[in-house]
């Protein structure tokens, strides 16, 4: 091979960076989005997806510890106008699981066009990104959970806000699954976290990143740019024992500073726990909505920095921003999203 997939060198790409999950209804059925590659992250990487990885979503039934159901999409090398063949496996039970097992063929396509079967539809490729926030808000917050220090919103403006990621990019891919599923069917509680994994030269899969709740790398691990944090190889089942005390620390570190919250202590383990394990819940048929409150599912509109912000602070933490600001980087129909 030209290359070592083991290396950390191999997995510092854009490519195998998420950026955000969603889940949400529509039309019948349960829609899953995968944001990775974003142009403002700050890794260099070539367009589209990474030819040598898997991007799985991950479905928890019932607060299982483990996924009963793992949709895994990979993509072959792009052809001279830089589309991608893809295809979609879904794996169930023990399988989902199980980087080994093959699963069953869904849906083969390209990137830049719609694929369907049975009622599944899938669409992936480079759209306008449809995230908001000031990033001038995110380093105040990011610095008091570094240092255990009060969040400061002395000189924070909320009405002179701007979207940091107005005109920026990310890989997107789109899944939506009908309610007519047999484990996917309306009431079903479930708790939704995404992966990237890379191939390694031994013929395994090493797991790179992966995603739950929203803001979570940016807030409790805004330095993670090379895949170091231990948090990225983990299993949703470990969080509890590996993070939970120590982020619940942080939280409470900077509650206590800013005098927002009595207990501090009891402030900041109760966050931990409803963070970990980081995956994101929602009840499938009903709306989704990431706000102040409560987490089911998360929209592409909802303004999920600032419910995250909040309640690392202790208090609210305006934004400034509404969900008007980036409307036209999503629509209403499949696959609701906007191609660059």
């Amino acid at each position: 091979m030209s290359h070592h997939l083991d290396t950390p060198l191999a997995a510092q790409t854009g490519q195998l960076f998420l950026d955000d999950l969603y889940v949400f209804p529509a039309n019948g059925s349960t829609v899953l989005v995968m944001d990775v590659n974003s142009n403002v992250n700050g890794l260099h990487s070539e367009p589209g997806f990474h030819p040598e990885a898997r991007y799985e979503f991950k479905v928890h039934f019932d607060g299982a510890d483990f996924e009963g159901l793992t949709y895994r999409v990979a993509f072959g090398a792009p052809d001279q106008d830089g589309r991608q063949p893809l295809r979609l496996h879904a794996l169930a039970g023990g399988q989902a699981r199980d980087d080994a097992a093959g699963g069953e063929l869904l849906l083969e396509g390209r990137t830049g066009e719609v694929a369907s079967a049975q009622g599944t539809r899938m669409w992936a490729g480079r759209i306008a990104d449809s995230f908001y926030i000031d990033l001038d808000l995110l380093a105040i917050v990011n610095g008091a959970v570094a240092s255990g220090t009060a969040v400061d919103l002395s000189g924070w403006r909320p009405e002179q806000a701007k979207n940091s990621f107005a005109g920026s990019m990310v890989d997107s891919i789109v899944l939506e699954i009908p309610h007519t599923h047999p484990l996917l069917r309306p009431g079903a509680r479930t708790g939704v976290w995404a992966v990237t994994k890379l191939a390694t030269d031994a013929g395994g899969w090493r797991q790179i990143n992966r995603a739950g709740h929203p803001m979570m790398w940016p807030i409790f691990w805004p330095t993670d740019t090379d895949f170091t944090n231990p948090a990225n190889t983990r299993h949703p089942s470990e969080d509890a024992g590996a993070a939970a005390k120590y982020t619940g620390d942080q939280v409470a570190a900077v509650v206590a500073a800013t005098g927002t919250v009595g207990d501090a202590q009891g402030y900041g383990q109760a966050v931990a726990r409803e963070l970990f394990p980081d995956v994101l819940p929602y009840v499938v048929g009903t709306p989704a909505a990431y706000s102040f409150t409560g987490f089911n599912g998360r929209t592409q509109a909802d303004n999920a920095p600032e419910a995250m912000l909040s309640l690392v602070a202790g208090m609210a933490v305006p934004s400034g921003l509404r969900p008007s600001v980036a409307a036209a980087q999503r629509t209403r129909d499949f696959p609701y999203v906007v191609p660059a």
